[in-house]
């Protein structure tokens, strides 16, 4: 059964952070706030524990994973990003928005999509979300905890425990989140192109 640990959604304990980082530095999967929505996460360079995240959401290889970053110098490490992408991402971040974007050689290749070489990327304005990357020092692996035929992602830590607590290592409480996921943004062409409309509204990019 999973390890449920309570912190304070505002500012959250860093000892209980560090709890948390440590057992994501040793393979565990957990369930993490955002500012959309809760999330399923682990480490960068956790295999096992990435495609135990895609038995639970029953997704293939080609559902792109993301990666949580806490700031816009990690995202240049794993993908490629322009003037233009960099001046978009700067005006809404961190925030609920998800821009896929070109790979670059760093990113585990297991991790980019099998035919686009491309990653979802995203810098979550959640102070738990943002302090576990900070304590980490690298970013993490994760996706929307929207399990299948469900038609909301789960928002409340003790329903997650009782739907999918036996399958997890760890859930960190701070809270409800929302239910709405991440604005998802394809940065990859010539103009970018929302792909799906969520929390982060669509008139900050310009593309309303």
């Amino acid at each position: 059964m999973a390890l449920l640990l309570t912190v304070h959604p505002v500012d959250p304990q860093l000892r209980l952070l560090r709890q948390a980082a440590q057992l994501l530095d040793h393979g565990a999967v957990a369930a993490i706030p955002t500012d959309s929505c809760y999330a399923l996460a682990c480490h960068l360079d956790d295999k096992a524990a990435a495609d135990l995240i895609r038995r639970i959401r029953r997704i293939d290889e080609r559902h792109l994973l993301t990666l949580l970053c806490r700031d816009l110098s990690e995202i240049a490490a794993y993908a490629r990003v322009d003037n233009v992408q960099y001046r978009l991402l700067k005006q809404v971040t961190p925030g609920p928005y998800t821009f896929i974007l070109e790979a670059t050689r760093e990113l585990p290749r297991r991790l980019s999509h099998p035919s686009r070489k491309t990653i979802g990327i995203r810098i979550p304005d959640n102070p738990t979300a943002l302090g576990l990357l900070d304590v980490l020092g690298q970013p993490l692996i994760s996706t929307t905890l929207q399990l299948p035929g469900d038609e909301l992602p789960l928002n409340d830590a003790e329903h997650i425990a009782e739907r999918i607590g036996n399958d997890l290592d760890l859930i960190v409480d701070a809270g409800a989140c929302g239910v709405e996921p991440t604005t998802i943004v394809d940065l990859t062409g010539k103009e970018a192109v929302v792909v799906r409309r969520g929390r982060g509204p669509v008139e900050a990019l310009g593309l309303g």
